[in-house]
């Protein structure tokens, strides 16, 4: 099913690919790792290369972020095919895919609150499991407050481009997982899988930071009777602390005065290797000879793995 209103690709075979920040805060070296390589591989596959601004959790976005990190992008010259997509706009088509899962009976209504979960819920490798409480009906006196995925004892596997062989116990791993949420907002695993199937996106490149997230999207694109694109995780950034560079860790936002330098590093750490003269080929504010040469040099082989996957299990 078509899950709405994005331009379909002419040819379903075509690379389509996309870099999906969200506008919480400015772009960081993290953030840029993600693009360069969901750039660089859509390009020299001869596919395209979208942008989508994941703001489906409202409160948490803004537009100054979102320009900003528009700004940012053209300042190291991206160049991006179509129209910018916002999940802002997107809610009827989030609805549409939550009423086919309401239809097929996979999805039911939860009332536990946070500290409720807090007390009950299972601990799976540092992370909180849905318990099941509510998946045969509300305890007396209580209310819906979100929806969740029924999962039962789905497992997934799926072979990533960089990560090697990964297979979920969705069960064990997940849990239940929330697609609606209490504030009403549509929960980002369901926004989006609905939104890569609309796009016809068909590889997605993004940090390993999202592995433990693509079995439950796989199992929503099963459900959902969806095409499964192909994955590949790129290995995160850390700080000196080992926490990964994002807007909470306080990462700092890229110099968009100075581009070269940080596109000269992106491509370092994911195990590319530029001549050093290209960091300040074209001085700091200009990255075209470093564009040039990874356009023609680019090997996703060539990118080390993520070396810790909690919650996932490697089969080579």
């Amino acid at each position: 099913m078509n899950f709405s209103a994005l331009p379909a690709p002419t040819d379903r075979g075509h690379y389509r690919g996309r870099f999906a920040p969200s506008p919480t805060g400015p772009l960081h070296f993290g953030s840029l790792i993600a693009a360069v390589a969901s750039f660089l591989e859509a390009r020299t596959q001869g596919g395209e290369w979208h942008l989508r601004m994941e703001d489906v959790d409202v409160p948490r976005c803004s537009m100054t972020a979102a320009d900003a990190i528009l700004r940012a992008l053209e300042a190291f010259g991206f160049a991006w095919d179509g129209d910018v997509v916002w999940q802002s706009q997107r809610t009827d088509a989030y609805r549409a895919a939550f009423d086919q899962l309401l239809a097929s009976g996979r999805v039911f209504p939860c009332a536990c609150t946070r500290k409720e979960l807090a007390d009950s819920a299972l601990i799976h490798e540092g992370a909180v499991l849905y318990p099941g409480t509510c998946r045969a009906g509300f305890p007396p006196g209580k209310a819906a407050r979100s929806w969740r995925v029924r999962v039962d004892a789905a497992s997934v596997s799926f072979d990533d481009a960089i990560q090697g062989r990964i297979a979920s116990n969705l069960a064990q791993e997940a849990g239940d997982f929330i697609v609606l949420r209490a504030d009403g907002l549509f929960a980002y695993q369901l926004a989006v899988v609905v939104d890569d199937a609309a796009a016809g996106m068909t590889h997605v490149v993004r940090g390993a930071d999202l592995l433990t997230s693509t079995p439950r999207q796989i199992f929503l694109q099963q459900c959902l009777g969806l095409p499964t694109p192909a994955y590949a995780h790129l290995p995160v950034a850390v700080n000196a602390a080992g926490e990964k560079l994002s807007k909470q860790t306080l990462a700092a936002p890229l110099d968009v005065a100075r581009p070269a330098p940080w596109l000269f590093a992106a491509l370092k750490f994911l195990g590319q290797t530029p001549p050093a003269e290209l960091a300040q080929a074209n001085g700091d504010t200009n990255c075209d000879a470093l564009w040039d040469w990874a356009k023609n040099h680019w090997q996703l082989q060539h990118v080390p793995q993520q070396l810790t996957l909690p919650g996932l299990t490697k089969n080579f």
